[in-house]
């Protein structure tokens, strides 16, 4: 059996057959030793546009450059086997024009070997997710809270409070279906509003601060693991790392203060005299 065989990954198809199924597990991921340990457990690993804030300690996610996805993904293909793997695409990367995402969609698909890109934005974007999916790139949908629009909204705020914002989102929704997306990410939406969507349309919504109704979630890693100091309220931490690191920093700190270096007679051992 060849070593293709044995690693397969999970394809677009299986992502798109989960629809009213069992839920798809999916979560971020920016390098390779995290995703070593998350392959064999998620089916989608998002190198999301995030990696600003949580990697480089940007204010959001309008700094972060198509070069700095690429060398995360590489680096989270390198660590996975199994998973899905997509990469968003960042801002100013496709909104120009169809032929400009193109282009760049290529890039990312041809130097990280990931199998999908993910964009935000509905109706508006459905020109582009069409022609993409037309020429072989796989594309996730983005709609909801989408953080690149930042300094339009006004700030991080969920969508669909009010019944009268209902009709424009799900026209997202249908529009970013029906022009070829494999699946949704819904996030910080009202929940009744991700539930209806969910029911409308015929791709996996996969929910962020959405509804339990949706297909699948995705959640940021760093957030799930506790490492982010101000979570959204949303998330469930399911492990406390940052006091466990920061104790461990400390422990370490106090022995190599008091000249305590574990191991470190080890290393080179001298050799005895002849």
């Amino acid at each position: 059996m060849s070593v293709h065989s044995q690693n397969r990954r999970v394809t677009v198809p299986e992502i798109r057959a989960h629809k009213n199924a069992k839920p798809v597990v999916t979560l971020t991921c920016y390098h390779a030793h995290t995703a070593r340990l998350l392959d064999n457990y998620v089916d989608i690993m998002l190198v999301g546009d995030s990696l600003g804030m949580v990697m480089h300690g940007l204010e959001n996610t309008l700094g972060v450059t198509l070069e700095m996805m690429i060398t995360h993904g590489k680096a989270v293909m390198r660590g996975s086997s199994r998973a899905l793997v997509v990469v968003d695409m960042p801002f100013g990367s496709y909104e120009e024009s169809p032929a400009v995402a193109f282009r760049n969609a290529a890039r990312i698909i041809q130097e990280t070997g990931a199998t999908a890109v993910k964009l935000e934005g509905g109706s508006r974007m459905a020109q582009t997710i069409r022609y993409l999916t037309e020429r072989g790139v796989p594309v996730m949908g983005h709609i909801g809270l989408t953080p690149q629009m930042v300094h339009v909204t006004g700030g991080f705020r969920t969508t669909g409070r009010t019944e009268a914002e209902w009709p424009a989102i799900e026209a997202d929704a249908k529009a970013v279906a029906e022009a070829g997306a494999f699946a949704v990410v819904l996030e910080g939406m009202a929940e009744p509003l991700a539930a209806k969507i969910t029911q409308q349309i015929a791709i996996p919504t996969i929910g962020i601060g959405a509804s339990v109704a949706c297909d699948g979630q995705v959640l940021v890693l760093e957030d799930m693991l506790g490492l982010n100091p101000n979570p959204p309220k949303f998330v469930r931490e399911y492990a406390h790392l940052g006091p466990a690191i920061e104790a461990a920093v400390k422990d370490y700190a106090a022995d190599v203060r008091e000249r305590r270096f574990p191991g470190a007679e080890n290393v080179y051992p001298m050799k005895k005299a002849q």
